[in-house]
């Protein structure tokens, strides 16, 4: 059965996260991203965060605006800079937040890893550059790999398109993303959703996330920005 509540704010969705946990924000640039999520934990007030996202905030919105907000520690990305990453740009610079870069396909097996309880992986992603420096590595079939640990999140922030009540999960075609990891990685997952249906709601075949791995839903309009200089 189910563990997910369906509950009737943002702030409720949101309450209890803690000072320096690691919170998982799903998003590819802004295709994914949970913005109403984001803005209650801004309201919220939690601090000395973790941040594990696919970039490092665009513009002054969704996870750019918790950064400068100053609520965060630290980021763990694949991709920090972009034309409209200043926020980013400007706390790093300034000595105010600490980045870890991991390439992407890395970043998402290592959170696949976590939900699934697999300990650690060997993978030939970074040899020989400075993301292998002071990993353990093995020579496999004549190829040098590095060993990755998996990358456990407190919190889970993602959206996707609709819930049912029972808190399965459907999205919309790239907002995807990184949700369905992430929903498995973290202690707590929460979600935003365009729309929640009634138990049996979704087609079975279409649900991609299922229930077990939801603790909160709520419901928030869905919104669409352009990424600056995207075409």
């Amino acid at each position: 059965m189910s563990r997910a509540r369906v509950l009737d704010t943002v702030d409720e969705a949101v309450a209890g996260i803690e000072d320096g946990s690691t919170v998982l924000v799903g998003g590819f640039g802004f295709a994914g991203m949970p913005f109403d999520l984001i803005d209650g934990l801004i309201r919220q007030g939690a601090t000395g965060l973790t941040i594990v996202s696919n970039n490092a905030g665009n513009g002054d919105v969704g996870l750019a605006a918790l950064l400068k907000a100053g609520r965060v520690r630290k980021v763990v990305c694949s991709f920090p800079r972009q034309s409209d990453s200043h926020v980013f740009d400007g706390l790093y610079r300034a000595g105010k937040i600490d980045l870890e870069v991991v390439p992407q396909g890395n970043l998402a097996e290592r959170m696949r890893a976590a939900g699934a309880g697999i300990g650690a992986f060997y993978c030939p992603t970074g040899v020989g550059t400075p993301l292998a420096e002071g990993k353990e590595t093995r020579t496999i079939d004549g190829r040098v790999h590095v060993l990755e640990y998996p990358i456990k999140g407190d919190v889970a922030l993602i959206a996707a398109h609709r819930a049912d009540a029972l808190g399965n999960l459907v999205y919309r075609k790239t907002a995807r993303n990184f949700g369905p990891v992430m929903a498995a990685a973290a202690t707590t997952t929460i979600v935003q959703v365009g729309a929640v249906v009634p138990a049996g709601g979704l087609d079975p075949e279409a649900v991609v996330t299922p229930g077990i791995y939801v603790d909160r839903v709520v419901r928030a309009e869905e919104r669409h920005y352009t990424v600056q200089g995207a075409r």
